[in-house]
């Protein structure tokens, strides 16, 4: 079984953003249980982008990402909990949001791959890499929710 307090990087892309749909998105992932351990909006320079996608860099579609990504404001998140890594990708649905399926962030919101509104971790050694990239170490809140007796099982009540 996976760790409680495993982490997880997901970034609202400024599709997202511009839509106006962060709230809709933090909805989500606060309602299946998991903990908020950080958050900034940002406009992320061409350098932090190009780090951040850098197993991307032989893709044709690479530059255009970088461009696409540096030309808005992104709001960088750290969410917090049982396989949140897992979890997080299929609440995000499908890269390609046509093959997303209802229910999933991106088959609900999106319509084409290039404006998928939302990254997320995709392995276990991912969000490690990336939540280095985005935030200092000083900008990651450790608390415990009051909730977390009413969301995980094997937790004793205070």
């Amino acid at each position: 079984m996976a760790s409680i307090s495993e982490r997880t990087f997901i970034a609202i892309k400024p599709d997202g953003v511009q839509r106006g749909l962060v709230g809709e998105i933090i909805r989500r992932f606060e309602q299946k249980g998991f903990k908020l351990v950080a958050m900034k909006l940002t406009h992320a320079s061409e350098d932090l982008l190009r780090e951040h996608y850098i197993d991307l860099k032989d893709r044709p579609f690479y530059a255009g990402l970088v461009q696409y990504m540096h030309s808005g404001p992104i709001v960088a998140m750290v969410w917090e909990g049982l396989n949140v890594i897992k979890t997080g990708r299929v609440m995000l649905g499908e890269t390609n949001p046509m093959d997303s399926k209802p229910g999933t962030i991106r088959g609900d919101l999106c319509v084409q791959v290039g404006r998928n509104i939302i990254h997320g971790s995709d392995s276990v050694e991912s969000p490690q890499k990336e939540i280095s990239l985005w935030f200092k170490p000083a900008e990651l809140i450790d608390y415990r929710s009051c909730a977390h007796v009413r969301i995980y099982e094997r937790c004793r009540f205070p």
